[in-house]
């Protein structure tokens, strides 16, 4: 394995049988924010840092402000549920595909050497404005059986052309390494921050799979606090628009 595993704090293992929810950057961003928002909506430790080779060579600022090598952060979410729940997520991802094949393959091995149980892949889909769907991609038939058991929304005849990059690989390979693995997909026009298709995917993951998450529900409010935190120098009026009963941010 070429990934150096950097354990954070007193952590040295994954939760036994967690669900990992995954998302990279990709179309509206929506997977990435998705997981962003989760951990930022509840206490949540980091316990890893996974410094694989092929990402970008940029160094960033962590937290506690230090200069810290490219890598991906997984985070273990506390919940009212207790069912363990752990997110990862990165900056960026390989941009080489042998490197993003190298990747998942190791990504997938580390999940499964820590008895990590399923695997989630976030991620956006375009379509038309009009289309706001939000449904799940199997890789095995067993697991599409116990997710529409749960009330899932599990397609079999999407994405037609099928997937590319690192979450399309994380999400198929489950059964390569005897994980449970899906991709649960919103569709978007494809916008740099598709803030609404990010929370129609935690609304979906809460109400199939009940991890006892804590769902937006003042829906404009946090959206206006997202569109904020994105341009502080927005105008009150632009706010309002894109926050009204129409769905201007699809435009």
């Amino acid at each position: 394995m070429t990934m150096r595993i950097e354990w954070r704090g007193s952590a040295n293992k994954l939760p036994h049988g967690a669900t990992a929810l995954v998302a990279f950057p990709g179309v509206g961003n929506i997977g990435k924010m998705a997981v962003d928002s989760i951990c930022e909506l509840h206490e949540s430790v980091e316990l890893v840092r996974l410094h694989p080779v092929g990402l970008p060579p940029h160094a960033h600022l962590d937290e506690d402000g230090l200069l810290a090598p490219p890598h991906l952060t997984v985070r273990q979410i506390q919940t009212p549920s207790g069912i363990p729940l752990i997110t990862l997520t990165g900056k960026t991802q390989p941009t080489e595909p042998s490197q993003q094949s190298v990747l998942a393959g190791e990504l997938m091995s580390f999940f499964q050497d820590q008895g990590v149980a399923t695997v989630l892949v976030l991620a956006g889909m375009f379509d038309k404005p009009e289309n706001k769907e939000t449904f799940a991609v199997a890789s095995s038939a067993s697991f599409r059986i116990d997710m529409e058991a749960l009330g899932v929304d599990v397609r079999r005849d999407k994405p037609k052309s099928g997937a590319v990059g690192m979450p399309a690989l994380l999400a198929s390979m489950g059964p390569l390494f005897e994980l449970n693995s899906a991709c649960v997909i919103a569709t978007s026009v494809g916008s740099s921050a598709d803030i609404m298709g990010s929370q129609r995917v935690i609304e979906h993951l809460e109400g199939w799979f009940d991890f006892g998450l804590t769902v937006p529900t003042n829906g404009g409010e946090w959206l206006r606090e997202k569109l904020e935190a994105i341009a502080p120098a927005v105008k009150e009026d632009l706010v309002k628009e894109m926050t009204g009963s129409h769905d201007a941010f699809y435009m």
